[in-house]
């Protein structure tokens, strides 16, 4: 017999990934992936059951993306803010936006320009890993290389090692493609 059956339903007019495994007793978990639901659950669990937990997820999922998705407005006024307590306001990007095109990178910056992007993926993410991709791009509005002055201009925001580690975690699973084995 299978250890894990993937099927797709629909719920409340949205495709769900539902993960189903033997060894899976009692939890139900979920993220997202590609925008789309996937659901772990047991594999003695109803229908119902499963379209339950859906819907709650994803309204979890929602809310928490909705909090951390702000406008390219509040990312300026965000940036604003990191530049006043990490660089003492010296610096003014001409704008910092969300980018839907940058699939590789977490930022860019033009330094002529002092126009900041970061990639919409970042919408999904832990605000501090948000600020720590901000102040990434900011510190090379004054160095555009990687070397020591900017090492240090990046080191002055607390989290960015742990940042550092989170993203390339991500990029890690992203590499991996969309499965992942049920633990």
């Amino acid at each position: 017999m299978a250890q894990q059956a993937e099927t797709r339903i629909q719920v409340d007019g949205e495709d769900v990934i539902v993960l189903r495994s033997a060894r899976r007793t009692r939890t139900v978990s979920a993220d997202m992936v590609n925008g789309t639901l996937r659901l772990r659950a047991p594999l003695r669990l109803s229908r119902r059951e499963v379209e339950k937990h859906a819907r709650a997820f994803r309204q979890r999922l929602q809310s928490r993306q909705s909090a951390a998705s702000s406008s390219d407005a509040a990312l300026l006024e965000r940036a604003q803010e990191l530049s006043r307590r990490y660089f003492g306001a010296a610096l003014n990007p001409s704008s910092v936006a969300w980018s839907t095109r940058q699939l590789k990178r977490w930022g860019s910056t033009s330094s002529a320009s002092q126009e900041i992007r970061l990639s919409a993926r970042l919408r999904q993410m832990p605000s501090w890993v948000v600020d720590a991709v901000l102040v990434h791009e900011l510190a090379h509005l004054i160095e555009p290389g990687h070397g020591p002055r900017f090492q240090e201009l990046v080191g002055r925001y607390p989290r960015t090692a742990e940042a550092d580690a989170f993203l390339a975690g991500v990029t890690w699973a992203e590499q991996q493609g969309s499965s992942q084995p049920d633990l």
